[in-house]
């Protein structure tokens, strides 16, 4: 069976609420992140080099000029929504995120907004904006980078946030009829599979709209490469990713949108693992999996302990 046919992906929800196919397209809008400049921290969170999957190249471009060279990489699209990816995208004043926002909405085929944005960077006022344009018919989705509900992983990975504000803003958002996807990663330092199914069982507790899984990648220029470099890191092999994200899939309500089960880096910043190159590789094997175990939902009602360390 193809992966479709086993998780509930965005691609077929959208299909299903639209009645065809509609696309993301990604766009750079020249943020910077409260954990970089200072405002929260400096550095950032450890395993971050935003390089490794936006092209910084696009950063100067105009929104409008980045929506139209995007949407003539998308075949048989004909609608599409605005998704603001690199950095923190509510991290600006917000009559600075109006403008921007509303430049991407001002084309006919824009059905909505995704705004990539950390939790602790939604005041009420960027709230209020999102709101309002859901209230003219647009479908917004805030997607915050949790990574992990354990507070101790956060301190590490130097994230300046801890689990219980992903909370407070993911209440907040849903409340308001905005939804949520959540962003994890599998493989972070210390981190076991069962620290990725209690998370996973935190985030399900609250309550979320979406989920986009991410393999850790190791990537030049983050403090990870540093540790990757000296022999005392390492990133999750193919066959553990895919036996944590399959079975992580299988425990999701069938509801729950899957935004991603797997994501892609390029070398030459992609240092670990490179199976990571192929973003279709784990895809094929999460699909595999699950076709062989069950589908998304399959493992609600049965328990699993599982406390082997990812790493070494």
């Amino acid at each position: 069976m193809q992966l479709h046919e086993l998780v509930n992906t965005l691609g077929q929800d959208l299909q299903r609420r639209y009645g065809e196919k509609v696309h993301k397209l990604t766009l750079h809008g020249g943020f910077s992140c409260p954990n970089r400049d200072g405002t929260i921290g400096r550095g950032g969170c450890t395993f971050c080099n935003v390089s490794s999957f936006v092209d910084e190249s696009t950063q100067a471009q105009a929104i409008q000029v980045q929506l139209s060279e995007r949407s003539k990489e998308i075949k048989r699209a004909k609608k599409y929504f605005a998704y603001f990816q690199a950095y923190t995208n509510t991290f600006a004043e917000v009559q600075v995120l109006r403008s921007m926002y509303e430049e991407a909405l001002e084309s006919a085929d824009i059905v909505g907004l995704c705004v990539g944005t950390r939790p602790d960077c939604v005041p009420d006022a960027v709230m209020e904006l999102l709101v309002e344009y859901k209230q003219k018919g647009y479908e917004i989705w805030l997607e915050l980078g949790l990574q992990t509900a354990n507070n101790d992983t956060l301190k590490r990975i130097n994230r300046g946030h801890d689990f219980e504000c992903y909370a407070d803003i993911t209440k907040k958002a849903r409340e308001n009829g905005i939804k949520v996807c959540t962003h994890l990663i599998v493989g972070l330092p210390k981190e076991t599979k069962q620290d990725n199914i209690e998370t996973l069982q935190k985030v399900l507790k609250v309550g979320t709209d979406g989920i986009k899984l991410h393999g850790l990648h190791i990537v030049e220029g983050s403090t990870m490469a540093k540790a990757w470099k000296a022999g005392k890191l390492e990133a999750p092999e193919l066959d553990v990713y895919v036996d944590i994200a399959s079975d992580l899939i299988r425990m999701t309500p069938p509801e729950v949108v899957y935004h991603r089960v797997s994501s892609a880096a390029r070398r030459p910043t992609l240092l670990s693992p490179l199976w990571c190159e192929n973003r279709w590789l784990a895809m094929t094997e999460i699909g595999r999996a699950l076709d062989r175990n069950g589908a998304q939902g399959s493992l609600i009602e049965q328990p699993f302990i599982y406390t082997k360390p990812i790493l070494s």
